[in-house]
């Protein structure tokens, strides 16, 4: 391995860990020298995450946290910094969605399996994909900040979506989240690049993740797959790739930027 590439002895809090890209990620971190802190709202999950990095002979704590809830961030990234002394990386993964309507319109059929009929959007499912996939951004950057602006250095990787490049319909509440989290990760590396911290954000497209089997059927997902360059549905591992180099000194010189890991996706 180039010496660029390598994670050894850096730390890293990887949120959404307990499962797909989440999971892939915090497995490739391990796998490239880090030691990781597992955190989601299921104990169980990280718990299992956690153990898997253990035997591959790296450090790994598991912090349930639930990333909606300020009380709850601040005191993981306290807990965190008390593990390993330092926060060299912050993943920021979590994520929600399902397919519905703005409102129903004449004739449409119901873009969620799992309905009848279609139905609005309600304000507190607009709120839900808001606090989900971009307040937890913003609760988990500025929690672990101070971390990094004492250390002058960091990397910040936010899993934002290509659904929040390209517009999608009956997606509205998920895509103007994720757009949000791709427009966050700009501003922010405008603000902290002077003090070291890199921040960047990557666009998965469609993956075989539990998120996905939620919001799509398969005759939905053939249909996004026949219109990649690339026909096939992507690997967590792929997306898991690309945050290690964001997360390396191989990308010392890269901030601001959105990488779209999409087979093509968002190419047209």
């Amino acid at each position: 391995m180039l010496k660029e590439y390598s994670l050894k002895d850096k730390s890293a809090i990887v949120t959404g860990a307990g499962h797909g890209l989440g999971k892939a990620i915090i497995l490739a971190f391990a796998e490239s020298g880090a030691d990781v802190v597992a955190v989601a709202r299921t104990a169980s999950e990280i718990e299992e995450t956690a153990a898997e990095v253990r035997k591959m002979g790296r450090k790994a704590v598991a912090i349930p946290t639930d990333v909606t809830k300020e009380a709850q961030v601040e005191d993981m990234a306290k807990r965190a910094v008390g593990e390993f002394g330092k926060i060299d990386i912050l993943v920021n993964n979590v994520g929600w969605a399902y397919l519905k309507p703005l409102l129903p319109t004449p004739g449409m059929r119901t873009p969620d399996p799992n309905e009848k009929a279609p139905t609005r959007i309600s304000l507190e499912e607009w709120y839900r994909h808001i606090d989900i996939n971009l307040t937890s951004v913003f609760l988990c950057c500025r929690a672990v900040g101070p971390h990094m602006l004492a250390a002058k250095k960091g990397k910040i990787i936010n899993i934002t979506s290509g659904e929040g490049i390209k517009a999608t319909p009956y997606m509205l509440p998920y895509s103007s989240a994720k757009a949000g989290v791709a427009m966050f990760s700009r501003c922010l590396a405008l603000e902290w690049g002077r003090y070291g911290i890199n921040v960047n954000a990557i666009a998965p497209g469609l993956y075989r993740t539990p998120l996905m089997e939620t919001a799509m059927d398969d005759k939905q997902v053939d249909r996004v797959v026949s219109g990649l360059p690339i026909r096939r549905l992507g690997d967590p591992r792929e997306v898991a790739l690309a945050a290690v180099y964001l997360a390396s000194d191989a990308s010392n010189f890269v901030t601001g930027h959105v990488l779209p890991v999409d087979g093509g996706g968002t190419a047209r």
